[in-house]
């Protein structure tokens, strides 16, 4: 297999450093003569705070160091600050897009720190979350770090939430304080910061840093915008998890199953720079940040925001098992309990599938909604097991069928799938119901939750609505000699439009007014092509995820040399007009 981990993209005519030795002489070089001079490194929650320190330290003689935390409130307080938002739930809580950094600062010990830093004759350097809050920086640094590095840093206990005592939290506590709070605060500072800092810092590895000045930045933020590309990958272990991945994709043996491939997920997954023959791994969410409308399209921004509305991943039960029965809420449900603007609508593209293969999905006809949710709470607390097959429909899938699974829906992949999920992007919000009496790898039960399950199940989805609106229903759309374009879904109730393309000759589309988020689903590698040469051509090889940005207008799919025959053919999910 070709398949990418490690998707660079390469951004020529710009420098990186490399180093603490070569980082801190940037920063040096900057300072140039001045006797007297501030440099901010301000710092996304989860960096290595005191690395930096220390090796800024080892190469430049500041005589002042400023810790920008030491004006932050006490744990205790933003704990009770942020109680409405946390909730007692292991896994949900209430999104706090209205907060800003500086409400976790006491401002009388801000304005202090920002009067030391000013007041000072000399070399000062000021460090932390927030340092850009603590001082008026001459030199600014934002000190950035992957979204699955924090995840790994919760796991691995090298550090809890920020300015919390927890440590050794419940990791899925540790999560749900990220996602709810810090990243939501943190990503809007850093988009404060973009257009006045001088040096972008990725720290994602110990004593391993890379820095580019703010034009490397943009200019790699310019280029990322304008042609397709893929973002970086990460592979999960699960419970039920299965083993195509590890065999096809060429994951190491470790773990004993993947279930779950990020490949496609904008807010977690990362964008690989190769820049000044250096490697730097940055957050997508800065693409998305920086350049939504050239990223989204005019039309999708004004709609969503700074935001990736749409998301691909994998979910492997080959030779696996059956994943929780599940159920997503309504967009007003969403709104009005978790603060979200928009819900989980998704679909499974059946990208693979054992003979005989399954999906549980909508609910048998004239079933008791009272004696089913009386049944599931049953078995959460120890009883009988749910009996499952008394109330959910179970349908077979072949490979290439597209499952719609609009909010509201129960569902879920039984054992012996290989599921492209195309979805939009609040993936947190998924409801189990049953989870067959199983146990996490942590050793502890997963959670359930019945309560928001039962105030999100549409009682009406049963097997007719199901077999009428969710299964078979592609259309053929377009075609010409060695092409066609089927639309595959989604249900009118969801936003997203997926097309399924299957090219012996070259095949253009337009953009349609949208980025466009796209797998190659058969077929081992196709060539992604700009009918005005707008961009070089993009090889693409089978089961990778790549996104064609708005701004990289129209596209070519092209079966690479020796696939015309074949064939190959892809999957495009964009957003409705």
């Amino acid at each position: 297999m070709n398949y990418r981990k490690n998707p660079d993209i390469r951004i020529p005519g710009h420098a990186s450093h490399r180093g603490w030795q070569q980082v801190a002489g940037q920063i040096q070089k900057a300072i140039g003569g001045r006797s007297a001079c501030v440099v901010a490194v301000d710092c996304y929650m989860g960096t290595r705070v005191d690395e930096i320190i220390q090796g800024l330290l080892r190469h430049i003689p500041f005589d002042l160091v400023l810790r920008s935390e030491d004006a932050a409130r006490p744990g205790e307080e933003i704990d009770r600050m942020l109680k409405r938002n946390l909730t007692e739930d292991r896994v949900f809580g209430v999104m706090s897009a209205y907060l800003n950094l500086a409400e976790f600062f006491i401002p009388e010990a801000l304005a202090a720190m920002q009067a030391q830093a000013a007041g000072h004759q000399g070399l000062v350097l000021v460090c932390g979350v927030g340092a850009a809050l603590a001082a008026r920086a001459d030199i600014l640094v934002v000190a950035d770090l992957a979204r699955w590095e924090i995840q790994q840093r919760y796991r691995s206990q090298e550090m809890g939430n920020w300015r919390a005592d927890n440590l050794e939290e419940d990791v899925l506590r540790k999560f749900k304080r990220g996602f709810f709070v810090e990243w939501r605060v943190c990503d809007k500072h850093k988009r404060g910061l973009f257009p006045l800092m001088d040096f972008l810092l990725e720290t994602n590895r110990r004593e391993d840093p890379v820095m580019i000045a703010r034009a490397a930045f943009e200019a790699a933020m310019d280029q990322v915008s304008s042609a397709p590309f893929r973002t970086v990958p990460y592979f999960d272990p699960g419970v039920w998890g299965g083993q195509w991945m590890r065999e096809k994709l060429g994951l190491p043996e470790g773990p004993g199953n993947y279930a779950w491939s990020f490949d496609g997920v904008v807010e977690e997954n990362s964008l690989l720079l190769a820049i000044g023959g250096n490697l730097m791994e940055l957050p997508a969410m800065n693409l998305v940040m920086t350049r939504p409308e050239a990223l989204l399209g005019p039309r999708v921004y004004s709609r969503f925001g700074a935001e990736f509305p749409i998301r691909f991943d994998f979910l492997d039960t080959w030779d696996g098992q059956n994943l929780s029965l599940q159920v997503h809420p309504s967009t007003q449900y969403i709104r009005e309990t978790f603060g979200m603007a928009y819900t989980q609508d998704e679909s499974y593209y059946i990208l693979d599938a054992k003979p005989g293969a399954e999906v549980y999905l909508g609910l048998k006809e004239g079933i008791d909604p009272d004696k089913m949710m009386a049944d599931l709470k049953t078995a959460d607390s120890g009883g009988a097991p749910f009996p499952a097959d008394a109330y959910i429909n179970r349908f077979q899938v072949r490979k290439h069928d597209h499952v719609l699974i609009p909010a509201g829906t129960v569902h879920c992949s039984a054992e012996g799938c290989m599921v492209l999920e195309i979805s939009a992007t609040p993936y947190i919000f998924t409801f189990k119901l049953w989870d067959w009496g199983r146990l996490g790898l942590d050793g502890r039960p997963r959670p359930v939750h019945l309560a928001h399950g039962a105030n999100s199940i549409r009682w009406e989805r049963d097997t007719r609505w199901v077999t009428e609106n969710l299964l078979h229903q592609e259309h053929l759309e377009q075609e010409g000699p060695g092409w066609r374009l089927d639309h595959t879904g989604l249900h009118e109730l969801q936003f997203l439009r997926t097309q399924r393309i299957t090219a012996h000759v070259p095949v253009t589309l337009e953009n349609d007014g949208s980025f466009s988020m796209l797998n190659l689903v058969e077929g081992e590698q196709a060539l992604i092509e700009s009918p005005t040469g707008a961009f070089a051509p993009f090889p693409v090889y089978y089961a990778e995820t790549f996104i064609i940005p708005y701004g990289a207008g129209d596209f070519v799919v092209r079966p690479a040399p020796g696939q015309e025959g074949p064939g190959v053919k892809v999957i495009r999910a964009l957003v409705k007009g």
